[in-house]
């Protein structure tokens, strides 16, 4: 006999044992297996700047970064993310390196609700860490799985391309890289 009596499988009461690095930090939990890593870093961790959208993978509102690339914290199961580095943007933010994409989204009015600004600061980081001379084109593309409701995206391409130039500006100054 297999043990199997034909009846349904609890598997609410069921968790598995994690552990990732978030933000610098060693982190162990236990997660039901269908728990996703927004769900995860907001409930369990209370790193609540990642936001649950669509939670369909269509809005960019859950952006983090796993293992240094931009991904949709909604879609990712938190089982997924086991033996993962992932930075929010609690912990991007620490890191200072995003001040300078703060600042300039703050003084262009970029941020509006502010509901979509950790998901379009994650993405923004990602796009400058890996183009460092982006075409306003290159950021509307990368930007177009983030919605914005509010500031009609022109102030947020306006603050990315300000601090792309900032930045090229910075290293050809012998400023080095940020």
């Amino acid at each position: 006999m297999s043990g199997f009596d034909g009846g349904l499988l609890d598997e609410a009461d069921e968790t598995v044992r994690i552990r990732f690095v978030v933000n610098g930090r060693k982190i162990a939990c236990e997660v039901a297996p269908r728990e996703t890593l927004v769900d995860c870093l907001r409930d369990r961790l209370e790193l609540t700047g990642t936001h649950a959208g669509c939670e369909m993978g269509a809005c960019g509102a859950c952006l983090v970064q796993l293992d240094g690339r931009a991904v949709h914290s909604c879609l990712i199961f938190a089982v997924q993310a086991d033996g993962a580095k992932i930075d929010t943007i609690e912990g991007l933010t620490e890191s200072g390196l995003l001040a300078d994409l703060q600042a300039e989204f703050h003084r262009r009015n970029a941020l509006q609700c502010g509901f979509c600004t950790p998901g379009m600061l994650v993405n923004a980081q990602e796009l400058l860490s890996q183009v460092a001379e982006p075409s306003r084109e290159d950021i509307r593309d990368a930007l177009s799985g983030n919605y914005c409701r509010c500031t009609g995206y022109e102030a947020i391409v306006d603050a990315i391309d300000s601090v792309a130039k900032e930045r090229m500006k910075a290293r050809s100054e012998g400023g080095g890289a940020t």
